[in-house]
């Protein structure tokens, strides 16, 4: 798997009403679908594409209050969500999360959107989440990790039970040359940046959807309101479609160039001073 991290950018806008630690954005290039001798069907790929998905992963921490105990004193979420809320069940297959070895089944694995899962608990700890990708996505899992927070930065004061600590993360992962059934598939969702194909480019009609079709947003997810505003997010959007153009020219310009060289070149001149 190939990580290509980038210049950072920070969360802001949050609600005045929740607890946030935003942490930096990173741009990570990851791998394309591998190309195993053994599999017999043969993967078309488009070439100088890329396909970017922004996704945030997080936690989301409340403060039990009256009902607290020592051994659990909050109620915790940790997820990955589109950026925009947009469902992402149409390129994440499955999402892992590892959570200490304290709790009972620490591995829980979550097959469908929207990929989080709820605890009570005390402590804080890091948390490894395992992203999986449908198989005409990418071939190879993505690794993050992020530490549960519980507590506010100013722990001055009384704890609230209405008031969360919300810790989040925005990355956009890059997926190059992707297969043609999976820009088929994906170019009209929202939760996807697709790029323009180039004039008189016809993909394939896409094989019907073997996956199940869920709703496409969370915006009515009951936490929607404590998540972080990524105000970048628009910018981002900006930026990948014009690191897209960029690409487009330079694969135009390369084409240019090789159609010079194949061209025969033009004989030297006589020099003036030769005798002919």
């Amino acid at each position: 798997m190939t990580y290509a991290v980038t210049d950072t950018m920070e969360a802001d806008n949050m609600p005045d009403d929740s607890v946030s630690a935003a942490k930096p954005q990173h741009i990570i290039k990851i791998c394309q679908i591998g190309d195993d001798n053994e599999k017999k069907t043969i993967i078309s790929r488009l070439k100088d594409v890329e396909i970017s998905v922004p996704i945030a992963y997080g936690t989301i921490a409340f403060h039990l209050g009256r009902k607290a105990s020592e051994s659990q004193s909050h109620k915790w979420t940790v997820y990955v969500r589109g950026a925009t809320n947009e469902d992402i069940g149409v390129v994440i297959r499955r999402v892992v999360f590892q959570l200490h070895p304290s709790f009972n089944n620490p591995t829980r694995v979550i097959e469908s959107a929207p990929f989080e899962l709820s605890e009570c608990g005390w402590g804080e700890f890091e948390i490894a989440i395992s992203i999986f990708f449908h198989s005409d996505v990418c071939d190879k899992q993505l690794d993050l990790f992020h530490n549960l927070k519980l507590y506010p930065e100013d722990e001055s004061g009384p704890h609230s039970n209405k008031k969360p600590v919300v810790v989040e993360s925005f990355n956009e992962i890059v997926f190059p040359e992707p297969s043609e059934g999976f820009f088929a598939r994906v170019q009209n969702h929202p939760a996807v940046i697709v790029p323009r194909l180039p004039a008189g480019f016809k993909l394939r009609s896409p094989v019907d959807n073997v996956i199940e079709k869920e709703k496409r947003h969370m915006k009515d997810h009951p936490f929607s309101q404590w998540f972080t505003k990524f105000s970048e997010a628009d910018e981002l959007l900006k930026l990948a479609a014009a690191r897209q153009q960029v690409q487009a020219h330079i694969v135009k310009l390369k084409r240019q160039l090789s159609v010079m060289e194949g061209m025969p070149q033009p004989s030297n001149p006589a020099n003036g001073n030769e005798c002919t």
